[in-house]
């Protein structure tokens, strides 16, 4: 498949995302157990919620991480395997997700 059929794809992909229904409970912060979308483990590090993202520097981790500050920059690249923690404006824990 060439780039731009990729580009497309995610695209339909993303539109796809965004037309889900927003009335289940909590579902922003829901991670799925699913061993197909949860290559990361993020639902073993829910417990990091409401954590500072300091918390995560004398952690290992057997995945890449990321740590993204709330407003700080980070590539779209999108990775199944990756570990995100994303902060909030307080620099806390606010979601933990593979991608």
């Amino acid at each position: 498949m060439n780039h731009y059929g990729k580009a497309l794809l995610l695209t339909a992909m993303l539109a796809l995302t965004a037309c889900q229904s927003a009335s289940k409970t909590d579902s922003s912060h829901a991670v799925s157990h699913d061993p197909e979308t949860d290559q990361c483990g993020a639902s073993q590090y829910q417990n990091y919620l409401g954590q500072p993202l300091s918390a995560l520097d004398t952690q290992r981790f057997a995945v890449p991480v990321r740590a993204i500050p709330w407003n700080g920059a980070a590539t779209m690249d999108f990775n199944l395997r990756r570990l995100n923690f994303l902060g909030d404006q307080n620099g806390k824990i606010s979601r933990v997700y593979c991608g």
